[in-house]
C-alpha cells in the first residue's frame, strides 16, 4: 500500500506542500490534521482504542477518530471519511475550531499538527474497523477528565492535548 501524503501548513493553515506522513512525524513538520468528537443525546463521547498493531500509541484510548486530509479534501469530507473507515458509520460533523500542538512519541516519532476539531452525535453501536480500533466506549466529558488525571498512561498523547481544547470550547461556547 501506498503511503499517504500529508498537507504540509504554515501557522495561518495555508498548504505549503505535500510530504509522506511519516516523514513528517520524523522531522515534526507543521502539517493539517483533524480530530472528531462524537457525542451521543446523554453527552457522553465515544472513545476509540487504538489497534494493538499500531505503529505508534497501540492500545491507548483516544476521540472518536483522527487522522489528516488529502490534497483537495475538506475538512469535513475528510473526518467524514476517516470516521466511516474506521468507526463505519456516517453523522453530520461541524468544524468547532482549530489550534496547532507539538507532542512527541516514545518512538521517536512527533506529531507537530494544525489540528481541525470536529463534532458530530450519534446515538447507535460503530460497527470498528479491527485494522484500526481494538475497541471502543461511551463515556461521560467529566469522567473523562477525571480519569485522564487518574491514568494518563492509557490515552494518547495527542488526545490529552486535544480533550483539555475541546473541554474548554465546551465550556465557553453553547453547542
Amino acid at each position: 500500500m501506498k503511503e499517504e501524503n500529508v498537507i504540509l501548513v504554515n501557522h495561518k493553515d495555508e498548504q505549503i506542500g505535500l510530504m509522506p506522513k511519516l516523514e513528517a512525524h520524523e522531522k515534526a513538520i507543521l502539517h493539517r490534521a483533524f480530530s472528531v468528537f462524537i457525542l451521543n443525546n446523554k453527552n457522553e463521547i465515544m472513545l476509540q482504542q487504538r489497534a494493538q498493531h499500531k505503529y505508534h500509541s497501540p492500545l491507548l484510548w483516544t476521540n472518536t477518530c483522527c487522522s489528516h486530509q488529502r490534497d483537495g479534501e475538506t475538512n469535513i469530507q475528510a473526518g467524514s471519511r476517516r470516521l466511516f473507515e474506521e468507526m463505519g458509520f456516517h453523522t453530520g460533523l461541524k468544524e468547532l475550531f482549530h489550534f496547532v500542538y507539538k507532542a512527541p512519541f516514545d518512538n521517536g516519532l512527533t506529531e507537530h499538527e494544525l489540528d481541525h476539531v470536529m463534532i458530530g452525535y450519534y446515538n447507535d453501536e460503530p460497527k470498528i474497523n479491527l485494522e484500526e480500533v481494538e475497541n471502543w466506549k461511551w463515556m461521560c466529558i467529566e469522567d473523562v477528565k477525571k480519569d485522564m488525571q487518574l491514568h494518563p498512561e492509557i490515552y494518547t498523547v495527542w488526545f490529552k492535548i486535544i480533550f483539555d481544547q475541546f473541554y474548554h470550547y465546551l465550556e465557553d461556547h453553547k453547542i
